[in-house]
């Protein structure tokens, strides 16, 4: 089956089918992939999925409406399907309200990158030899992801790669444990083994008596596992421009010079990486990477379509969420053999969750530590501690308090397969912070 050949067929029929006054964008999400889950050194449910769905929007005398449906990957099949909703979608929108910040179809780039993999054959032997000494949980997503969009405009792309991700979580006797993933595009045993045996060295560290740690502020080093949480909250009103105009980001105080960030800190949205698509849902081809904070300094927003023609000002190619889709965080200067010795007394944290704004305007953020973490005295990991609840204001772990970044980075992929598997990920390093404030 050939769905970008489909594709592009039912592209170029659906097209002439519309009328003088109407504008059309066809969106496609589609995956064939294998999911294998597991736990306690056995398999417990393998199977493979092979699906598709088309996401069509009408607009026409500044209205639109959508409909989704299948996509099979065979025009006889989804062909009359797609007139059908055309015709749904006509009758639908002379009984819809005015969009007066609508975005008309208007560019005609085109793009097509197409990433092979190189994914266990047989993934069994791959992936379950190196837990047989250990209680594992987790399980394995792999496959091929599709993305397409074309519009009426003229604009045409098509993204296909081969990706799989590992998400596991080891026990001990006592139930506690330690989390982690592996993905790429290239199953690596090596790179496997070697992931699991850095995480069987923390779940041996698990194994002490627990300890609890008082709330107040200690000085804390956050792992490239924990770094990814905090750095998500910044798509839920912090870098989008539309949260900035209405007042309320958490950026706002940066963008007005009310507060600083450490010249330690760089963002970028980086998508020379192959692990997003360049495109959005308006058809728009972003930048193969743009600056968002430099050396601590606000240099971009995420400015979408709609928000540039509501404001009247230009596009940064956003999605229309306005959320990052390819995020790199500048590594720093901190070896990772020297962690525990720069730590010297405080928190290793491995793990956080149950992240949200407790004061989104002042970039406040709370959250609870999990899984594997750490109390470490004179550089040596002493005990595992009680679950922390955690409250800290970005300007201070990404401002002053910020003592460093580690030299290495890690791509720490998306999971989620509710619908679709995820694509992308975040690539961060590790960060050393003075003073981070625990509550309970």
């Amino acid at each position: 089956m050939s769905w970008e050949a489909t594709f592009n067929q039912i592209v170029d029929a659906l097209l002439p089918q519309l009328q003088a006054t109407e504008h059309l964008k066809l969106s496609l999400v589609a995956e064939d992939s294998q999911f294998t889950r597991f736990n306690r050194g056995k398999v417990r449910q393998t199977g493979s999925v092979t699906k598709g769905g088309l996401d069509l929007t009408l607009m026409a005398n500044q209205r639109s409406a959508n409909q989704s449906l299948p996509f099979t990957g065979e025009k006889a099949t989804d062909w009359p399907a797609l007139i059908d909703a055309l015709q749904d979608l006509r009758a639908e929108l002379s009984q819809l309200p005015e969009d007066p910040y609508l975005v008309i179809p208007s560019t005609e780039a085109t793009s097509r990158e197409v990433y092979d993999g190189k994914l266990p054959n047989e993934l069994v032997p791959e992936l379950m030899p190196p837990l047989a000494d250990v209680d594992a949980a987790g399980l394995y997503a792999g496959g091929k992801a599709i993305r397409a969009y074309a519009d009426s405009a003229g604009a045409r792309h098509w993204f296909e790669t081969d990706t799989f991700t590992l998400d596991y979580s080891l026990f001990n006797e006592d139930g506690k444990a330690v989390k982690g993933t592996y993905a790429g595009r290239e199953w690596a045993t090596t790179a496997y083994t070697e992931k699991l045996a850095a995480s069987k060295q923390l779940l041996e560290q698990m194994a002490q008596p627990r300890k609890t740690v008082e709330r107040g502020q200690y000085r804390t080093y956050g792992s490239p596992d924990a770094v990814p949480y905090l750095a998500r909250k910044l798509s839920w009103g912090g870098i989008s421009e539309a949260s900035l105009r209405r007042g309320g980001s958490a950026l706002g105080p940066l963008q007005r010079c009310d507060r600083t960030l450490s010249p330690k800190l760089s963002l970028t949205e980086d998508f020379s990486q192959g692990q997003m698509p360049r495109f959005n849902s308006f058809g728009e081809l972003s930048p193969l990477t743009m600056p968002l904070i430099q050396s601590g300094t606000l240099t971009n927003t995420l400015v979408s379509a709609r928000t540039a023609k509501e404001y009247n000002i230009p596009s940064t190619y956003a999605e229309a969420g306005e959320y990052l889709r390819s995020p790199v965080i500048a590594p720093g200067s901190l070896a990772e053999a020297d962690i525990l010795a720069a730590l010297d007394t405080g928190l290793y944290l491995s793990n956080l969750h149950y992240l949200n704004w407790s004061d989104r305007p002042n970039g406040r953020i709370t959250g609870m530590t999990r899984y594997a973490c750490f109390w470490v005295e004179n550089g040596k990991i002493v005990a595992p501690i009680e679950d922390l609840r955690f409250d800290e204001s970005l300007y201070h772990f990404w401002g002053q308090g910020l003592i460093d970044l580690t030299e290495s980075v890690a791509f720490v992929p998306e999971v989620g397969s509710y619908s679709y598997r995820d694509l992308g990920g975040l690539t961060v390093p590790g960060m050393l912070v003075d003073g981070f404030t625990y509550t309970l």
